[in-house]
């Protein structure tokens, strides 16, 4: 089985598809979960822990991989170039979650190569069903840099991940995300020209094609809906045990995007990420792949704004839908 033919529905579920063409059917919660794979140790502990959690509860979801070098330790940069950067990490517990040598490697510890080591992982999650993308080449270096990045620079990072993800899964990406929500004019344009399904690189409402500096852009964009754990922890009286408190709070009908990491809900809230889980179920949502989500809409979605902007818990700016 490869990369992108695993999109198989829960037994006794319908596929999205059939659900909208039923307009008798009361609209109900739909989940797609987004997983980001942004480190070394998220790829090789939190990945096989999720697939896990995963099986057990017989969903499936939409992984983005980091497919070159963990340079996670350059992060600390923004500490001085973006405001409330530390007073997130330190909310969050950032420390213990990514672990000391994540946050050491590109600088005092060699950056170490994430898709290249764990080949057998990325094939593995294919094979159980879940769909599978691209999430960057250097996760940092897209992040902080990528508004001052050349066109040759932003298609360099587009290429080798894109490359190494087809060498390892046998067939190109059908899907990327953008680290950190960040997007350029160029690399929305560059995106096009590789013939994706879809992309989720952005925040916002619902599926749109993405009009960015008064251009649009011909690739449908998932947004995810819900805030990160990394936004709300720590705020607002939340913690890790009444976050999913927060996340129900926030169940819609129709489609809600919930953008985990592997590194959070596959590590030191993986208990919070079951019980969540077992919850949305409970209050009738329906869990669908982030595909099944753009092939229910694709010939239906509007044109919207896509502009960076600030969100609640986050430093600095990401990709929002108007």
């Amino acid at each position: 089985m490869n990369a992108n033919d695993a999109q198989a529905t829960p037994q006794g579920e319908e596929p999205l598809s059939a659900v909208d063409r039923q307009s008798s059917v009361v609209p109900a919660p739909i989940i797609a979960i987004k997983v980001d794979v942004d480190t070394y140790v998220g790829t090789r502990d939190g990945v096989p822990r999720l697939l896990d959690i995963m099986e057990r509860a017989g969903i499936k979801a939409t992984f983005y991989f980091s497919m070159g070098p963990d340079n996670s330790g350059k992060a600390i940069r923004r500490i001085f170039t973006r405001k409330g950067f530390l007073k997130k990490m330190l909310r969050t517990g950032a420390p213990s979650a990514y672990g000391i040598r994540t946050m050491l490697y590109g600088t005092l510890l060699p950056a170490p190569q994430i898709g290249a080591s764990f080949p057998d992982i990325l094939r593995e999650t294919a094979a159980r069903g879940h769909e599978t993308g691209v999430h960057c080449w250097d996760h940092v270096y897209w992040h902080d840099y990528l508004p001052r990045l050349t066109r040759n620079q932003v298609a360099t990072e587009l290429k080798h991940g894109s490359e190494l993800f087809r060498d390892i899964m046998g067939q190109s990406p059908k899907t990327t995300a953008a680290p950190g929500w960040t997007v350029s004019a160029t690399s929305l344009e560059l995106q096009d020209s590789m013939g994706l399904d879809f992309c989720s690189d952005g925040r916002g409402l619902a599926p749109f094609y993405p009009v960015f500096d008064g251009k649009r852009f011909a690739t449908l964009q998932i947004p995810s809906t819900w805030p990160t754990l990394d936004e709300i922890l720590g705020s607002d009286g939340i913690d890790g045990h009444t976050v999913n408190d927060f996340y129900l709070s926030q169940l819609k009908d129709g489609l809600n995007v919930h953008t985990i990491h592997a590194e959070m809900e596959g590590g030191v809230m993986a208990e919070s990420f079951v019980e969540l889980i077992g919850r949305l179920k409970a209050a009738g949502a329906r869990f669908v792949t982030l595909g099944e989500a753009a092939a229910a809409c694709r010939e239906s979605a509007p044109d919207a704004t896509l502009s960076m902007g600030e969100i609640p818990g986050r430093a600095g700016l990401v990709a929002l839908q108007g």
